[in-house]
């Protein structure tokens, strides 16, 4: 079972849709701006990747953010802000069994994909 986790209209996104659909991966859609991202979900994930990788410092989410939010970001701030404002997570996060996947990297995909 393949699920990529994300936001539909992110350029990120879309390239990552359409590697999927070229190499005929079914996979199922989890959109964490509609539907959210849990608590666990983010933990899972950072306690795979490291929650610096899940947090996406480079999009407007983040400059947005006061600068009180953006200061002394450590593992707890950070997961709290990812779940606050999914945005904040770096897109895709694509599971495939127990691989995890984050951001789009087509030799990456390939090779748990391919």
């Amino acid at each position: 079972m393949t699920t990529i986790h994300g936001i539909r209209n992110c350029d990120t996104m879309k390239r990552a849709f359409a590697w999927l659909k070229n190499h005929e991966v079914d996979y199922t859609f989890h959109d964490y701006k509609k539907a959210g991202v849990t608590e666990a979900m983010l933990e899972s994930w950072a306690s795979q990747v490291g929650w610096e990788k899940l947090l996406n410092t480079r999009g407007t989410t983040w400059r947005k953010l006061s600068e009180q939010d953006r200061d002394s970001v450590d593992s707890r701030k950070a997961l709290r802000l990812m779940q606050q404002q999914p945005s904040l997570i770096k897109r895709p996060v694509l599971i495939h069994g127990k691989k995890l996947l984050v951001g789009f990297d087509e030799s990456a995909y390939e090779t748990v994909l391919g």
